[in-house]
Parts: structure tokens; sequence; C-alpha cells
């Protein structure tokens, strides 16, 4: 019996040992697959930044330091993403699709040395509420991720009134009184996230992941502001093609709805757990549009 309790207690950590070495052996094979293409490959891109081996028109075959780092990270740490490996899975093929790509992610955690890790010579910004969170996960991976502190306006116990009056607002409506609507110093629009970094603004977003803010409390900002934003985003794109946007705890009533009301259902491509992937295209051009959906 003695034997047996000893074994019991080991359990936990063993479990979380183990499945820490299953996500690192996972997210190998991932980072190889990124590495291992022909030379001609859009995921290798060219960079001066890039050391090691090179394919014929001296791109860089090599795993990025993010990817080694990750890996190295995940193989030795009993702290593993919060989402599961078939969600994260999904994600992972859009950014292999797509990569290098642009990539804008709500939240800071975890998991990000792996988003980065995934978008070899890419671009991937997360955006984060708690600077002290932003301090401590920078402190571990300096120089790997690159963050900035954001402000959400809203808390989630106003989802509903800002849902049901959000249309009388002629600023949150996609032909609103800026013409398209806007986000960039948006304040009439309480669900427009008006001032984020000037770099959010700057350029388009081929890619973006809804993790946070936090959602499971009162007093909490929610997500609502953060869904609207990325809505506003994909249907404001010039560039070539849809923008992939997937959002996670989809569980919960608020992201659901919302994602309905913005995100629309008609673009959910896929859902996977508690992660949907939408497809959103663009409304420049295509004619005069009020409602997102």
């Amino acid at each position: 019996m003695k034997f047996n309790r000893s074994f019991s207690a080991e359990k936990p950590r063993l479990f979380a040992g183990l499945l820490a070495a299953a996500f690192a052996a996972t997210l190998l094979l991932i980072a190889g697959s990124f590495t291992s293409l022909s030379p001609n490959s859009p995921f290798l891109c060219s960079t001066s930044a890039a050391v090691g081996g090179s394919g014929n028109n001296g791109e860089s075959k090599d795993p990025t330091p993010p990817q080694l780092e990750a890996i190295l990270h995940y193989a030795t740490s009993r702290t593993v993403p919060q989402q599961s490996l078939a969600e994260i899975s999904v994600s992972a093929a859009v950014l292999r699709l797509l990569g290098p790509c642009r990539f804008l992610v709500f939240g800071l955690g975890h998991d990000s040395l792996m988003w980065t890790g995934l978008n070899p010579r890419g671009t991937t910004l997360f955006l984060e509420e708690d600077p002290r969170w932003v301090h401590s996960i920078l402190r571990r991976f300096p120089n790997l991720l690159h963050s900035r502190v954001v402000r959400y306006p809203t808390r989630l116990h106003q989802a509903d009134s800002l849902l049901s009056s959000y249309k009388d607002e002629p600023d949150c409506l996609l032909g609103g009184s800026h013409g398209f609507a806007h986000l960039k110093g948006n304040a009439r629009c309480k669900l427009a996230l008006s001032t984020l970094p000037s770099e959010v603004y700057e350029d388009e977003w081929d890619v973006i992941m809804i993790d946070a803010p936090r959602g499971y409390f009162p007093e909490a900002p929610g997500r609502m502001a953060a869904i609207y934003t990325a809505a506003v985003m994909a249907r404001g794109r010039t560039h070539h093609g849809v923008t992939h946007v997937f959002l996670h705890d989809v569980n919960r009533r608020v992201e659901r709805v919302y994602a309905e009301e913005f995100l629309c259902k008609k673009y959910l491509v896929k859902a996977v757990g508690r992660l949907w992937h939408f497809e959103i295209p663009s409304f420049v051009g295509n004619g005069n549009f009020t409602s997102f959906c």
C-alpha cells in the first residue's frame, strides 16, 4: 500500500511531464514541417538574420530561434498551452499555409512562444491587458516575443446592453459617419478598440487569434470589443484574400453570441473543441453594407 500511495502522489507530476514532453515532440514535428519544404516554398522567407543551412536561392531552412526556444521550453516545462493539441493544430495548419504572415494575438501567455514559433520569419504581435503579466512573460523570453499592453473599456456585465445598442451608434456600423467603419480614435463606438498601439492599425493582419482578455467574471473586460475589432479589421481588408479569425472559449455565451453577430456563422469553416475558425472576406469595394453578416 505504501508503494501505491507513493506512486499515486507522483501521478500528477508524471502526467504533467509526459504531457509537456508529448507537446514538445509534436511542436518539433510541426517546426520540422515548416523548415523541410522545397527551397521555392513561400514559407521560406529570405532574411539576413537567418543562420545555418540554406536552400538553392540562399533562403534559410533551419528552425528560427523562437522555434528552437519553444521546443526546449515545452520539453523541459510542466506548463503547456491552454488550447488542446487538436485546437492548436487548426491554427497551425493555417499559419503553415500562409506563412510567413502577419499574426495578431489577443492575449499573452504560456502559449505565446509556440505561436511565434509557428509563424517563422513572420510578424506576430500579442496584445495583453496586464502590464505585470507582460513583464513576467517577456522577462522569461527576452527578445523572442513582441507584445503591447492595451486597455479594454468594456466590462463583461455590459455585454447584453452593448450588443443591443451598438446599432444606434452610426460609428459602430460598417457604413459609419466617416465612411467605412474605423477603429483608431473612434471613441463614439464603445465596442471599438480605439486606443491600440499605432502598429496595430498601420498594417493589415492575415490571422487574428482571440484568446483574451479575461471573460469569466462580471467585472472582467470580456471579449466583446476584441471580437468587434477583429471583425472590423477583417471587413476593411484591402489586401488579397480573406482574414482568418480564431476565437477560443466559444463554450461561453458571450463569445458565442458576439461571434454570431460580428464574425458570422456563414463564415465559420471549422469548429474543434472550444475553438471556432472563421474565414472572413473584405467588404471594401463590394457595395454598401451596414450589418456585419
